[in-house]
């Protein structure tokens, strides 16, 4: 038994690690493809994109670790069912749950895991990935002056050239506009030809002009005034040279610390307490809300057996036998009342509402660090019996038929994710829905595959819709 439980696990941990890293490398270059246009062209050091890179990895486990659960699993008893080493394992006296018990093992062990890494490892990884990826976005592109655009990426300059040769230094026909606030001086520069280069600390971006002339208007103080003693210069120049400063082209990072109030970056016992005061602001809430519109419903705690009469009362002498001024102050300050109470009730159910949404975004935060695992076992009651039923290997339709039962899964988790969130359902069914759907198919699978059911077997279904077929036709003939 030893042997056969040693050459289970070799047969399947080898699949695993292979398809777990091609899902991974499938699910980053999707994340590339996502953002491209926010990384390439701002200059990032190469350590920048790959410290993205790698929390971007982490964070793509809760869904790479279940796919590959399931392929693997799909390819290590198709292989062994197609190598005939099942037989040879049931001809042993060896059951097919037995022989599953080994592997059912390791993945215990891996939704163990799981379950860690998304209590203690994910919320870290996502408060890193989110805050860099954040920076990166807000990041001003490094293409510092485009061609035939005037570019404000210098504070205090505006900047156009209209061509660049193919260096990207060498440029043509360049304006250049700079006011210092501070003094309020101003000038505008035009030159025929330039170079650009950065500075030797990476701190400048110096531009060397030639052939131009400069504009430069002297107010005569640090505010504006119509001075008619302002000066303007003119003069021409052969060869000049502006140094702009590049501090806004670097990575700012921002404090990790505003990013900590997301759900995404939290673990159970912060979801638990934020939920728990949430939930408490909602109840505290409500009662406020009592107390606060009460006072607007007229004869509210007026006694029953009076309420009645007096109204009529109140109503008789001033709707029919008032003057029209004490009519109209009776409808205008019911109005009034009416629209008072309308936006009370407006503003507190708009703050129900968003926190009635926190406590549902928080839910679903706090059932998928427990779904992740279930995920991996019920996937693998899928896997197993299904390579040991379809019996192939490889990466042909083991990954056809993976695919289609982690779509199901997906989708499935997708709705029920967007119903909890919307109110609609309660976070465990909306978030459990798919595990509970697919655990008694994997459950009837291995039935069908520890009694060498043909379930996929194509001339049973074309023997069957024949025969049903002939039956048809047979009745039909016969009316």
């Amino acid at each position: 038994m030893k042997k056969i439980h040693l050459l289970l696990l070799k047969s399947f941990i080898r699949p695993f690690l292979v398809t777990f890293l091609i899902v991974m490398f499938v699910l980053l270059m999707l994340f590339l493809w996502k953002y491209i246009d926010d990384l390439i062209g701002k200059g990032f050091e190469w350590y920048i994109i790959v410290e993205l890179m790698v929390y971007a990895s982490a964070t793509n486990v809760q869904m790479a670790l279940p796919l590959s659960v399931l392929l693997s699993s799909i390819m290590t008893y198709g292989s062994l069912g197609e190598n005939y080493e099942l037989v040879a394992i049931k001809s042993a006296g060896i059951s097919l749950n037995r022989a599953m018990y080994p592997m059912f093992v390791v993945v215990l062990v891996l939704s163990i895991s799981a379950f860690i890494f998304s209590d203690y490892m994910l919320p870290v990884a996502n408060l890193k990935y989110f805050s860099l990826l954040y920076d990166a976005r807000e990041q001003k592109s490094a293409n510092f002056l485009p061609e035939g655009v005037f570019s404000n990426s210098f504070p205090g300059y505006t900047i156009r050239v209209m061509h660049k040769d193919p260096d990207g230094q060498t440029l043509y026909d360049i304006t250049i506009y700079h006011k210092d606030i501070s003094t309020n001086e101003s000038y505008l520069l035009f030159a025929k030809k330039g170079k650009m280069f950065r500075s030797s600390d990476d701190q400048y971006l110096v531009m060397q002009l030639e052939d131009g002339i400069k504009y430069q208007e002297d107010p005569g103080g640090p505010t504006y005034s119509p001075n008619p003693r302002q000066k303007l210069t003119r003069f021409r120049f052969k060869s000049t040279e502006n140094k702009l400063d590049m501090s806004g082209f670097k990575l700012h990072r921002t404090n990790e610390s505003e990013f900590k109030t997301a759900f995404q970056m939290m673990n159970i016992k912060q979801l638990r307490d934020t939920m728990g005061h949430i939930n408490h602001l909602i109840d505290s809430g409500r009662r406020v809300n009592y107390s606060l519109v009460t006072p607007y419903i007229k004869y509210f705690f007026m006694p029953a057996k009076h309420a009645k009469s007096n109204y009529i009362k109140y109503k008789q002498g001033v709707l029919k036998t008032g003057s029209n001024t004490d009519r109209l102050s009776y409808i205008v300050n019911a109005q009034s009342e009416v629209r008072s109470v309308q936006d009370l009730i407006k503003t507190r159910d708009e703050r129900y509402k968003d926190a009635s949404g926190s406590v549902h975004s928080a839910a679903v935060e706090y059932q998928k660090k427990y779904t992740l695992s279930a995920a991996c076992l019920a996937l693998f009651l899928i896997g197993a019996p299904l390579g040991a039923i379809i019996r192939k290997g490889g990466l042909g339709l083991p990954v056809v038929v993976s695919v289609i039962f982690f779509l199901i899964y997906y989708i499935i988790s997708t709705i029920g994710e967007k119903a909890v969130k919307a109110g609609d359902a309660s976070p465990f069914i909306g978030m459990w829905i798919a595990i509970i759907i697919l655990t008694p198919i994997g459950i009837f699978l291995s039935y069908k595959a520890a009694t060498d059911s043909v379930i996929f077997d194509a001339e049973i279904y074309k023997r069957f819709f024949n025969n049903l077929f002939g039956s048809i036709k047979r009745l039909v003939i016969k009316d």
